[in-house]
């Protein structure tokens, strides 16, 4: 029953991506590739005030690191630099096997715990999520190591 909802959300955000799509006003970029599988994805960020006003993504890859890059976005717009980054280090534990992290603050991301049962498919989900969290260090408004 979770495998099938986990398939559901997986590839409802791969086929109908609401934040995919270039950010021309972007504060911050970062890019990843995952070797392993051949995902590239870029995550764009427009940081203001200690703030993630926007963010976006472009991705060529499989579903599962195109649905991360997509709810993660969903997620952390309109959020505190420190919020963010909590959320990051909260899924990235999550979706690596840490049970101790109270996950309910990532709502629908949740399904992502499956990704445990497939280790070769972690840095797929983890990888839209490390890149922003790269962007965001470089950000130009003192933002980094924060």
């Amino acid at each position: 029953m979770v495998q099938d909802l986990y398939r559901e959300v997986i590839l409802a955000h791969y086929r109908s991506p609401a934040n995919r799509h270039p950010l021309p006003d972007a504060t911050a970029h970062g890019y990843a590739h995952n070797p392993l599988c051949g995902d590239e994805l870029t995550v764009f960020a427009r940081v203001g005030e200690q703030r993630l006003v926007d963010a976006a993504y472009e991705a060529q890859g499989c579903s599962i690191a195109h649905a991360s890059a997509d709810m993660m976005v969903d997620l952390v717009k309109g959020k505190d630099l420190r919020e963010v980054k909590r959320l990051i280090s909260l899924f990235e534990e999550m979706v690596e096997g840490g049970d101790s992290a109270p996950t309910d603050q990532l709502g629908a991301l949740q399904v992502f715990r499956e990704v445990r049962r497939f280790p070769v498919r972690v840095k797929c989900a983890v990888l839209p999520w490390t890149t922003l969290r790269a962007s965001l260090d470089g950000a130009p408004d003192g933002t980094a190591g924060r």
